[in-house]
């Protein structure tokens, strides 16, 4: 895949249960690949999620306002628990642009198992940003190809953070500075205003 200024789109969904600094390092790296990058808080059907959709986009809201990059916006409108779904939408918005589905590469395997899986890639190619400690293999990216898909591996170094991490270890050096003020005075996540 040739990543046009003119008309390439990335697309980064996300839970954002809690947004950390490997939300933010990928959304700043993703602006310095792409022309125009859009993302949004979601559902992922397959997660359970500690705090509303509302709540999450409230955190993520404050992390792109916080990133302030002019090819950067979060277009909640897009939002919706398939893919395919929000392929849908952004086609629609869009009709002209290649439109760039971002993942990590610790998704590639169950892509095959999403929600009309083989329509997502009659609007979209595939973005994968590598993860440590999730390595690619042939096998799943012939399963992308066996599905009509066409993908490309980004050039992006990603932190080690994990929002679990964040959850269950109560690492709270992974949470960006923009969104920990939120937390602590909504009391999201058992951290509180006295937590240091």
């Amino acid at each position: 895949m040739i990543i046009s200024p003119d008309t390439s789109i990335a697309l980064l969904g996300t839970s954002a249960d809690p947004p950390t600094n490997g939300h933010q390092a990928l959304l700043i790296g993703l602006c310095k690949l792409f022309p125009k990058v859009l993302t949004w808080a979601s559902n992922n059907p397959g997660k359970k999620h500690n705090h509303s959709l509302d709540q999450r986009l409230e955190l993520l809201n404050a992390l792109v306002k916080k990133i302030a990059l002019p090819n950067l916006e979060l277009k909640q409108a897009l939002s919706h628990k398939w893919a395919v779904k929000t392929l849908e939408k952004a086609s629609e918005y869009w009709p002209k642009r290649n439109l760039v589905l971002v993942v990590g590469s610790d998704l590639v395997k169950d892509i095959p198992t999403w929600f009309k899986a083989r329509d997502i890639f009659k609007t979209s190619q595939l973005g994968i940003v590598p993860r440590k400690g999730w390595p690619l293999n042939d096998a799943e990216l012939q399963a992308i190809k066996d599905l009509g898909g066409k993908s490309i591996l980004l050039p992006l170094t990603i932190p080690e953070t994990s929002s679990s991490d964040i959850k269950k270890q109560q690492i709270f050096s992974q949470v960006p500075t923009a969104v920990l003020p939120i937390i602590k005075e909504k009391n999201l996540y058992g951290i509180s205003q006295n937590t240091k």
